[in-house]
């Protein structure tokens, strides 16, 4: 019963996000707030009943987000996670205490704001404006959802941006800037400075900011706002700093000097030095959140929740035999970090690429990063509307790599398959899949379903074993499969 259930509720998320997809796509993030902010007016401002720390940046925020989000919640304190893009399920996007929020309330919570949107949507219309968009109408209902819960505190991702992004409609204690670098330059600006000035817009009057160590651009348009808005500054490398760190296995040992307290031989179970970096921010972010930067984490607390902290799609272990990582790098500083983490972390390990980008990226940029730590590489593309055809990404790869590394395959479970056949015959001992968040997406959502087919096939094996030939027992299980 309970299975069914759960496939009724899961039908109905669907169809939830079914119908904001329908809405304009958060790749066309309209640069305006005032629609979401009439939005959660009506709804009673739900962002207001609960605390924020606000997280920017152009790499790094998803990780970070989560990082914050794991000590906090070891502190005992009820916790909100707002982060996109999501990679498997819309359910990643809001999570309540780790997890992502179940399919039921999903449902019940969007019925309730849905006739709310439409009303916004209806006083646009007549103002000739476009509806809520995707993001705008997801923002609402996040800031529902968790008001709903209720909890003590959201660690809120920005979408794009910062002024203008519809995060922003919620009042951040504490402002947290990953490293800022070139993306959406469309949308943002075509300069660092003019980026980090928009991604300022997160810093709230009496707001303590805590940064990763930026470039000098970045630095001087945040530090003006800070300086004007701000409580508090904090940077790594001046503030806080990380004393140590070394590689252990597919983890890495460290020591940090917070903005209250040392912190010695933590342990984290994440590949990559940025991971670190990461890190650093998320506990100088809690330790000014928590006691405004005077009062240490207790070392118990920090090392649980250190050892606990997961960052899906950011180097993660896809197969040990052989080495298949997973990595979300899309855009050309994340993949420079990338390439530093694959040399630092993995030794002289050989890896063969596979790379999907999406049209609107920097291909070319991320292909040269990558060029100095791939043998070859195989191009394929994700199932996203937006991917580079093929044929436009082996034009760029063969510019870069040659065309004696260049190989492709239209689906990226054959150009896998492909990738694993090359390191079979000594091309490569280690494979990297990577260049779009949709590409690390489908390839996780391939391997969640051939998990399910296997734990079906498992349970199917189960109940024909405890089969005892009985007419009844036939008919019990053939209510349980199938009504």
């Amino acid at each position: 019963m309970s299975r069914n259930l759960d496939a009724h509720w899961a039908e109905l998320a669907a169809k939830v996000e079914t119908e904001l997809l329908a809405r304009v796509p958060e790749n066309n993030i309209r640069p305006r707030l005032e629609p979401t902010r009439r939005a959660v007016e009506l709804l009673g401002d739900p962002q207001r009943s609960y605390r924020v720390i606000h997280v920017t940046g152009t790499n790094g925020k998803t990780s970070t987000t989560r990082f914050i989000e794991r000590i906090l919640r070891e502190h005992g304190l009820r916790t909100g996670r707002f982060t996109s893009p999501h990679l498997v399920k819309l359910n990643e996007r809001i999570a309540i205490d780790g997890e992502p929020v179940s399919d039921q309330v999903l449902v019940e919570l969007w019925e309730d704001t849905k006739p709310i949107l439409q009303i916004v949507d209806a006083e646009l219309a007549a103002e000739g404006e476009d509806p809520l968009t995707f993001f705008e109408a997801l923002a609402a209902l996040g800031f529902a959802i968790f008001a709903d819960a209720p909890v003590d505190v959201l660690v809120l991702e920005v979408g794009m941006g910062g002024t203008w992004d519809s995060t922003n409609v919620a009042d951040g204690d504490v402002a947290v800037f990953t490293p800022i670098g070139l993306d959406h330059i469309d949308r943002l600006g075509s300069t660092i400075s003019e980026i980090a000035e928009t991604k300022a817009g997160i810093i709230k009057p009496g707001a303590m900011v805590v940064s990763a160590l930026q470039h000098s651009d970045a630095y001087s348009a945040l530090r003006s706002v800070a300086d004007f808005k701000a409580e508090s500054w904090a940077q790594l490398g001046t503030e806080f700093h990380i004393t140590s760190r070394e590689d252990e296995g597919f983890g890495q040992r460290f020591s940090l000097k917070g903005l209250a307290g040392e912190y010695h031989d933590l342990f984290l179970p994440l590949s990559g030095d940025y991971q670190v970096e990461n890190l650093a921010v998320a506990v100088a972010a809690v330790e000014a959140f928590l006691g405004g930067g005077n009062h240490r984490i207790m070392d118990d607390v920090l090392r649980v929740a250190v050892a606990d902290v997961s960052s899906p799609g950011r180097l993660q272990v896809l197969s040990r035999n052989p080495l298949t990582l997973l990595d979300a790098a899309h855009n050309p500083q994340g993949a420079g970090v990338l390439a530093g983490a694959l040399r630092t972390s993995f030794g002289p390990r050989r890896f063969v690429g596979v790379l999907a980008t999406l049209a609107d990226k920097d291909a070319l940029g991320v292909l040269r990063e990558l060029e100095p730590v791939l043998e070859e590489v195989v191009i394929t593309k994700s199932s996203s509307a937006r991917a580079l055809p093929v044929f436009e990404l082996e034009d760029l790869a063969i510019e870069v790599f040659g065309e004696h590394r260049v190989r492709t395959a239209e689906h990226f479970a054959s150009a896998i398959e492909d990738a694993r056949v090359m390191v079979g015959e000594g091309i490569g001992d280690s494979i990297i899949i990577t260049g779009s968040v949709s590409l690390v997406g489908d390839v996780l959502r391939m391997q969640q379903t051939e998990a399910d087919l296997e734990a079906r096939d498992d349970d199917w094996a189960e109940n024909e074993s405890d089969h005892d030939g009985s007419r009844s027992n036939d008919l019990d299980y053939e209510d349980e499969q199938f009504n």
